[in-house]
């Protein structure tokens, strides 16, 4: 868990310090927001889709450096994905979030995505790790409720 560790703190420090797509869509088809009271974290997931396909993401808000990292972690990931992509994705990494400190990551699958396992060490801040995703789940919904993760 040595590398996988340096890896998180590495990937969490540089995504929160030039998070990527942190931008408002100015014609987004789709959006949701998301809170954790918690922490503090605001944030705003926006989605141009193009048919089924994901042609553009941004996000905004403000928060801890785990949750502006995840944020721009799943904007990398997801874009140019299909719905259904995007939501699988979400659904494994909700998985590996929530599953046990030792359970096993596929790196090389998941990509730097793998690096949000780190968080699991630290059960409060899953929460921070999960929202965009949450988010991103309810923006693909349409009209969903904002998120919260209380």
């Amino acid at each position: 868990m040595g590398d996988l560790s340096d890896l998180y703190q590495q990937i969490i420090v540089e995504h929160n310090r030039s998070p990527r797509n942190f931008k408002k869509l100015p014609h987004a088809t789709n959006a949701a927001e998301g809170s954790n009271p918690l922490c503090g974290d605001q944030l705003r997931v926006e989605l141009q889709l193009d048919g089924d396909r994901i042609a553009d993401i941004g996000f905004q808000g403000s928060g801890c450096a785990i949750s502006q990292a995840s944020a721009s972690l799943l904007t990398g990931a997801v874009l140019g994905k299909t719905r259904s992509e995007a939501e699988a994705l979400f659904r494994e990494v909700h998985t590996m979030l929530t599953s046990a400190t030792d359970a096993p990551v596929d790196a090389a699958r998941l990509g730097k995505l793998a690096a949000l396992a780190g968080v699991r060490r630290f059960p409060v801040r899953v929460k921070c790790a999960s929202l965009s995703w949450h988010t991103l789940h309810a923006a693909l919904q349409e009209g969903a409720e904002p998120v919260t993760t209380e």
